[in-house]
């Protein structure tokens, strides 16, 4: 584990292997434990860097809003820190979000993007108010909001044979605090809308969603790939694709690497 200082708060990540760069961003109430299996694998020949957002695992809170912006901003002073001028960037969930605000403020730092379980879209107006009554659930009931948010990522069909993977990721989402938790809500709850990357950049980009995707609808999330050079890939599953699809996953990433 490493560390920098960011606008005075703390900044965790992990740094592993050699070659071009790949930078993993986890989703709300995860961090960067969540990629083990896979900076393992992309080390054999990638340079991997894995970082804990705001208020995420050994990452300090910085305010009362963590905007995307503001996570790009600290994934931004690793990179700088580390000397990396360009990298592939893969965001799972709100990882996804702060890969685009990252493309966006930094086009000349991004070498290829996959969203992982995520969209370029904002918030709709009832996804909005969701994030409210997120807030005040999470305010209520640290546990309760943990236990019922982390087994709504799951499909049905896998909740009982990844019950044990559930309760590890049950265990690493305790771990947030409650000031992180609701920070992240409201930079959520008020990031802007980059499907305008998804057609104008000119990097390789890709993006994987589950059809039993209760956070993400399938269908909805797909229509912005429409007249796009974004390549689609489907798995038959939930939102955590890369504990529910794993393998199949790691295949398709590596993939997509070996050809930036």
């Amino acid at each position: 584990m490493k560390q920098i200082q960011f606008k005075n708060t703390q900044i965790s990540f992990s740094d592993t292997g050699k070659g071009t760069a790949i930078v993993l961003l986890h989703g709300f109430l995860e961090n960067k434990k969540m990629w083990d299996f896979y900076i393992s694998e992309f080390a054999k020949k990638n340079r991997v860097i894995a970082i804990d957002l705001l208020g995420h695992g050994e990452s300090e809170c910085l305010g009362y809003v963590h905007s995307m912006e503001d996570h790009a901003d600290a994934v931004q002073a690793v990179l700088s820190d580390l000397r990396i001028r360009k990298a592939i960037f893969i965001g799972h969930s709100m990882g996804g979000y702060v890969a685009l605000a990252f493309a966006e403020l930094y086009p000349e730092n991004t070498k290829g993007l996959v969203l992982l379980n995520s969209t370029a879209r904002a918030d709709s107006d009832e996804r909005k108010i969701n994030r409210d009554r997120a807030v005040k659930a999470v305010k209520q009931s640290f546990i309760n909001f943990i236990s019922l948010a982390i087994a709504n990522l799951f499909s049905e069909n896998n909740k009982e044979c990844l019950a044990l993977e559930i309760e590890n990721v049950k265990k690493e989402a305790l771990k947030t605090p409650l000031q992180g938790i609701v920070a992240s809500l409201e930079g959520m709850k008020i990031r802007m809308d980059r499907e305008v990357l998804l057609h104008l950049t000119p990097y390789p980009k890709l993006i994987v969603l589950g059809e039993k995707d209760s956070v993400l609808p399938y269908e909805e999330t797909k229509e912005q790939l429409e007249n796009t050079s974004v390549k689609l890939i489907s798995f038959p599953d939930g939102h955590m694709s890369h504990i529910e699809n794993r393998d199949e996953l790691l295949v398709l990433l590596l993939s997509f690497c070996k050809k930036i």
